[in-house]
């Protein structure tokens, strides 16, 4: 029981925010601008920010470890293939399988898993955690190119030079490029800017679980096909409980095992939806998927880490 309560603590708080968000839309506290200008505020300034100054008091050579990373890489390409060789069997329309494709695979690890791990690892163990999204997305955006394209290969073409571009202006991943320097040569920086900074990375994860629960419509959630289902399937409970159990076979626990299980288990990016329908795929179950998995992960995330908990791993 002591473990429930533990791992509920933990995972209760970042849903309920995701519900107070909703909850903010619903009353008519938030509109669509609203949530698009703040959502703009999060994704440019306040995570990068917050990113930044968690990446810059730390000792990279404690925290950057190629084997925990090199694992996390294959375990996405892992389900990536999987759901690439399996969708055609029983998805022939190239704009419904290359969604359930990044559906899939695709966790919201920036918002909900770094938002997790901050009550659930030390401050050490964020710092990789945090480390880690300058690995995930340009893997991530890569993939979700490739999944929402050649299933279209004969209306779009794969550009490889745009979204080559898009990775690197990415302002998570200039944050995480940025704060190297700083730390590997130990560069002071003014405490008042370091403050001004924190007061900015203070509100990017409450604000993005806000905005998160802002664009959740539980109408759609009547209208989810069953395609949407076997994404959610794959995304929240098959996929994080193969890589977890190969992890700790390899004998990953404590901080570590934790950020692979919290970055497998996240729910679906919600990027994932702007994506489809930039890319003129299915949109609708883009966003059938991300409300799914949203809602499932909620169950799914709590009992895993209080299995983990209460085997001793975490």
């Amino acid at each position: 029981m002591e473990n429930l309560v533990f791992t509920f603590g933990i995972v209760a708080p970042v849903f309920l925010i995701v519900a107070v968000g909703y909850l903010l839309k619903v009353i008519g506290l938030m509109n669509d601008n609203f949530i698009n200008i703040s959502s703009k505020i999060v994704f440019s300034i306040a995570l990068p920010a917050l990113i930044f100054l968690e990446l810059y008091n730390l000792d990279f050579s404690k925290v950057f470890e190629i084997g925990q990373i090199g694992y996390i890489y294959l375990g996405t390409l892992f389900a990536f293939f999987v759901t690439w060789f399996v969708s055609p069997l029983f998805i022939h329309d190239g704009k419904d399988r290359g969604v359930f494709i990044q559906g899939s695979f695709r966790s919201n690890y920036a918002i909900v898993g770094l938002a997790i791990l901050s009550g659930l690892v030390g401050k050490l163990g964020f710092g990789k955690a945090s480390l880690f999204l300058v690995f995930m997305i340009p893997l991530y955006n890569t993939l979700a190119v490739i999944a929402l394209t050649v299933p279209l290969r004969k209306e779009k073409r794969l550009n490889l030079n745009s979204t080559l571009q898009e990775i690197i202006k990415n302002p998570l991943i200039l944050a995480v490029l940025i704060s190297l320097p700083f730390a590997f040569f130990k560069i002071p920086i003014h405490p008042v800017f370091l403050e001004t900074g924190r007061y900015i990375a203070d509100i990017a994860l409450p604000l993005a679980l806000i905005n998160i629960g802002a664009t959740l419509n539980f109408k759609d959630i009547k209208k989810a096909s069953l395609l949407a289902f076997y994404s959610t399937l794959l995304k929240i409970i098959i996929f994080p409980a193969l890589v977890t159990y190969g992890a700790v076979l390899l004998g990953y626990k404590g901080d570590d095992l934790a950020i692979i299980f919290v970055l497998f288990a996240c729910p679906t990016a919600v990027v994932s939806y702007i994506m489809a329908e930039a890319m003129g795929s299915n949109g609708k179950l883009a966003g059938n998927i991300v409300l799914a998995t949203t809602l499932g992960s909620v169950v799914t995330i709590t009992l895993g880490l209080f299995i983990l908990k209460t085997a001793g791993l975490i």
